[in-house]
């Protein structure tokens, strides 16, 4: 992809979010919020607690971000009934091994608008507070997943250690690489910045390099090309399996049917469109559950592999005993 064409994608991206923020702020003053119900799932794996947190939906406009004809989005989105710009989840997952909670991802905080930021209300519908968090593992620091870690310049979590790939924390903390970039770019770094740093200056932020067990019974898998360090983690206990893949996928109606399509948030198309289709893959033939940051919340259940590429089987709603 030429320079140009890059630079015009990000103006595309940075313009969306500053006019989304925008119109959520004149919303928000001129009526009530409505909420459907508290932003909370929870099953479990094995020996293992898995809690999906809604931090609330962004609406995406799919036809312009995902590489293909705008036509073809859009017609793919009405076969699910959806339409472009498209209501899109994002979420966290909180998983008890019973020894340590951690905490996969924390929402964008009050980096995106009224109609995000809502993981830690979630957090406490599900009976949890940010202070009994004890490691928080980060997929890749954009500001929908890193926006929550702080507020005020302070730690929302006060006794969490934050893991992730030292790929994502070199890159994305690093004010060179912020003089480097293009100006639609500069506020991905700083909504980094903001967020992990209060954690950087008290000792608080481990980066790991790779894939390596993090507590027992979670791993990291390098998934680079969303981001430079973009990573997923495996869950295993008693013989049963997770990933939490974050980003690997914004646009489920395009992107299981069609794991090539990649979008404009992919610092490598190339290299995120290898990832998507290895871990789809291995996921559908270890029959293991999967947890995606931007399926439809809980973003929950389980892949098949198809002719012409994946199928998603929402998790059916389990009662817990």
């Amino acid at each position: 992809m030429k320079t140009t064409n890059i630079t015009r994608r990000l103006l595309l991206i940075q313009g969306f979010v500053v006019g989304l923020t925008l119109s959520f702020q004149v919303l928000s003053n001129e009526e009530p919020e409505r909420a459907s119900s508290a932003g909370f799932y929870r099953t479990l794996l094995g020996q293992f607690e898995i809690t999906a947190l809604s931090d609330g939906t962004v609406d995406l406009p799919m036809d312009k971000l995902l590489h293909q004809e705008s036509n073809k989005t859009q017609a793919q989105l009405t076969q699910v009934f959806l339409s472009s710009p498209t209501e899109t989840s994002v979420n966290g997952y909180l998983v008890n091994t019973g020894d340590e909670l951690v905490l996969v991802d924390t929402g964008a905080g009050k980096l995106y608008g009224p109609t995000l930021g809502k993981l830690i209300t979630s957090l406490q519908a599900a009976g949890y507070e940010s202070s009994d968090v004890d490691h928080i593992l980060i997929t890749h620091l954009h500001a929908d997943h890193v926006g929550g870690l702080a507020r005020d310049g302070k730690r929302v979590f006060p006794n969490a250690t934050i893991h992730a790939d030292k790929r994502d924390l070199d890159f994305w903390l690093s004010e060179i690489e912020m003089n480097k970039a293009p100006d639609a770019q500069k506020g991905f770094f700083q909504g980094a910045m903001a967020s992990l740093n209060p954690y950087v200056l008290d000792n608080k932020v481990d980066g790991f390099d790779g894939s390596q067990q993090i507590v027992p019974g979670i791993s990291t898998d390098a998934t680079y090309g969303h981001t430079p360090g973009h990573t997923s983690y495996h869950m295993q206990s008693n013989g049963q399996e997770m990933w939490i893949i974050g980003d690997l996928i914004h646009a489920p109606a395009v992107q299981f049917p069609h794991p090539d399509i990649t979008i404009d948030f992919d610092s490598n198309p190339e290299e995120a469109q290898k990832q998507r289709s290895r871990i789809f893959q291995q996921v559908a033939n270890s029959k293991a559950l999967m947890a995606g940051a931007h399926l439809q919340f809980p973003g929950l259940g389980h892949v098949r592999k198809v002719e012409t590429g994946f199928e998603w089987i929402p998790t059916n709603y389990q009662r817990l005993r």
